[in-house]
């Protein structure tokens, strides 16, 4: 055993010895201070080296045996109180890890520590705009140059003109700063600006490849812009450093689970829950990949989980509601209007409260209460995520105006040749799962899961010109070569979510009717199918269904039938200048003759028929939309009429639609 210091001999000089072998030696650390308590029963410093050494050597009940009371017989140390977050956190117990932090930081408010270790406690937990401010104060505390402190004091404010201002001028001076760059990237990232973030934390790594920190923002951004595949590389290079890393392997499952790999995000998720079980929203992360894959009572059991941990997680709810075939018993009824009832409880949760709500109603018949709990639940939505259909009208009328006969056979033969996608497109709600779930049964297609990748290249071309609204400007002026690559980057994006060797795959993405006439230009020899449903069942599916981002007009009634309207005529315009180009499935002939509609599909994607996509039920592929139960049942007729139920509040949809409505299936010629 190493003996104490001889130069002085002194009981200060033996704490610091210890303090430093810390640093290298955990083991080392801990021999000294148990000698050091041997002269000095109790010394606090001397028992916080020792636990500290204790956890570090993994001995984590060890190092809580002395922490927890020393934390209660020293309740204003700060250093006390930051250890034994650590060995909390360590611990899975989350809650009382981020507790004893916030009591750390009432001591030492500047505590650059405490806040980053917060950031990441916050994150485990699912409180992405907690993370945030954690992380912007860790950046204020770590910050010595009083132009950053400044630009952190306004990310905490949230204002980020101010701190982009800042930072952007510090940046001049300083282009180096890794700090600033990382800072920058943050302001970036909550104006939603993905790809300017992307840019300043490639940057940051360049010059610093160890700032793990800068890493972990980097492969969260990439994983908001669907880029699953680099997403995966950063979370893995991080794990390879930390491995135990709650945040880190949050970040992996979220990673696999967008790149279809479920079931390897749930052997993530697994031991990651049992060591660190606190985690509501790891909870319910979880039950989504397990829903994903079928397994219902356990993503019940994981949903359950996380209402235990955090009864007000409206999300939760929400989700038990979203498996469509679930039924609230009458205490959690109770519990939903319990909710609702609470003054304090957030908007988000609100939201989500209404929607569920509204479905466990609805499930009773209780149709007028029914549709006013969804009725609320999409007015709070709304106010949250601003929509002006007039945006979405404009674009179409310039695409139409765009898109003419001529304007085609002067780009004939551009674009990539392959034809390997299939694109489902429409509204919501439309039977469009259904469609892709019949293909996906076929042995020479695979189903995918609705891709962002057309979009992403939309938004990529409106960068060239002024914006989104300059995206079919910016489009007309491309060369044929151009076109060609295009479609080329989708396919290459797209490879890594295909993981079987099918020569077809399915990119189902309704909202991908707006670019039709990119698919076109993009990737000439692809499918196109739209799935229509009748515009009331499908326009109140849509309202009563709960879409967590990129369905902005499904909050209002008014906006659904403008935006049907607006989509009916694009598609009749395409049907026009490209004829046969788009096959069209109408969602009720469909359930009503089956055989005929599945054979007609097949034959439009040239595909020999085969007996199992009758039997789309028994695919037991990952199905990740709201309709993935229905799909695993025979044709699911019950929803066919299900929303005359509801036709008497539809008015405001009624008269939005139009001669839409009156002439459906048709097209009226006006549009």
């Amino acid at each position: 055993m190493s003996k104490l210091p001889e130069p002085t001999g002194t009981l200060e000089v033996a704490l610091a010895h210890a303090a430093r072998l810390l640093q290298r030696d955990a083991r080392l650390a801990a021999e000294q201070a148990s000698e050091i308590l041997k002269l000095a029963p109790g010394h606090p410093r001397a028992q916080l080296i020792l636990a500290a050494a204790h956890r570090i050597s993994g001995q984590r009940a060890a190092a809580l045996q002395i922490l927890e009371p020393l934390a209660r017989a020293q309740p204003r140390a700060a250093p006390v109180q930051l250890e034994l977050a650590v060995a909390l956190s360590e611990s899975g117990r989350t809650e009382e890890a981020v507790a004893a932090l916030r009591r750390a930081l009432l001591l030492k408010p500047d505590s650059a520590d405490a806040w980053r270790l917060l950031a990441d406690q916050l994150d485990t937990q699912g409180d992405a705009p907690g993370a945030d401010e954690a992380r912007a104060r860790y950046l204020q505390a770590a910050s010595s140059d009083p132009r950053l402190t400044e630009a952190a004091r306004a990310l905490v404010s949230n204002d980020l003109p101010l701190a982009d201002a800042r930072l952007r001028a510090h940046l001049q001076g300083h282009p180096t700063d890794v700090a600033a760059l990382r800072m920058r990237a943050e302001v970036a990232a909550r104006l939603r600006r993905y790809q300017d973030a992307q840019q300043l934390l490639e940057r940051c790594l360049e010059l610093a490849p160890s700032f793990d920190a800068a890493r972990h923002n980097y492969a969260m951004v990439l994983n908001r812009q669907g880029k699953g595949a680099q997403a995966l590389m950063q979370v893995e290079q991080l794990l390879a450093k930390e491995p135990r890393h709650p945040g880190y392997r949050n970040l992996h499952a979220a990673v696999l689970a967008h790149l279809g790999e479920y079931r390897a995000a749930i052997r993530v998720y697994e031991p990651l829950l049992h060591e660190f079980p606190q985690q509501p929203k790891g909870w319910l992360s979880y039950g989504h990949a397990l829903k994903t894959v079928n397994r219902s009572d356990d993503s019940i059991a994981a949903y359950r989980r996380a209402i235990a941990l955090e009864p007000t997680l409206g999300e939760a709810w929400w989700s038990l509601a979203n498996l469509k075939t679930y039924r609230f018993t009458d205490g959690e009824l109770h519990s939903l209007r319990s909710a609702l009832a609470r003054p304090d409880l957030a908007d988000e949760d609100r939201l989500h409260f209404e929607f569920a709500l509204g479905k466990a109603l609805e499930d009773q018949c209780a149709w007028q209460d029914s549709f006013g709990h969804y009725q609320a639940g999409n007015a709070l939505r709304r106010r949250m995520h601003p929509y002006d259909s007039q945006d979405n009208s404009r674009l179409v009328a310039r695409s139409r105006a765009l898109f003419t006969a001529e304007f085609f056979a002067a780009r004939a033969g551009a674009g990539a040749p392959a034809a390997d996608p299939i694109f489902v497109v429409g509204l919501p709600r439309s039977g469009s799962t259904l469609i892709e779930q019949i293909l996906a049964s076929h042995s020479l297609v695979e189903g995918t899961m609705e891709l962002p990748d057309i979009p992403l290249l939309a938004r990529e071309i409106a960068r060239r010109g002024a914006g989104e609204a300059a995206f079919l400007e910016a489009l007309a002026e491309l060369p044929p070569e151009e076109l060609r690559l295009l479609g080329e980057r989708y396919l290459e994006r797209t490879r890594a979510l295909r993981k079987s060797d099918a020569p077809f795959f399915v990119d189902k993405m309704p909202n991908n009717c707006l670019y039709v006439g990119l698919i076109q230009l993009i990737l000439p020899n692809a499918r196109i199918i739209d799935a229509r449903r009748h515009p009331l069942g499908c326009g109140f599916s849509c309202f009563r269904q709960h879409f967590a981002r990129g369905q902005n007009f499904t909050y209002s009634l008014e906006d659904i039938g403008h935006y049907y309207r607006d989509y009916v005529a694009l598609m009749a315009h395409f049907d026009q200048v490209l004829p046969r180009r788009v096959h069209r499935v109408l969602y009720e002939d469909m359930i009503g003759a089956t055989e005929a509609q599945v054979r007609a599909l097949l034959g439009y994607c040239r595909l020999p028929f085969e007996a199992a996509c009758l039997r789309f039920h028994e695919n037991e592929r990952a199905v990740r939309t709201a309709s993935s139960e229905q799909v695993r049942q025979p044709i699911f007729r019950e929803a066919l009429e299900h929303w005359r139920h509801f036709e008497p509040y539809l008015t405001p949809l009624k008269s939005a639609l139009g001669e839409v409505l009156v002439r459906y299936p048709e097209v009226p010629n006006t549009i």
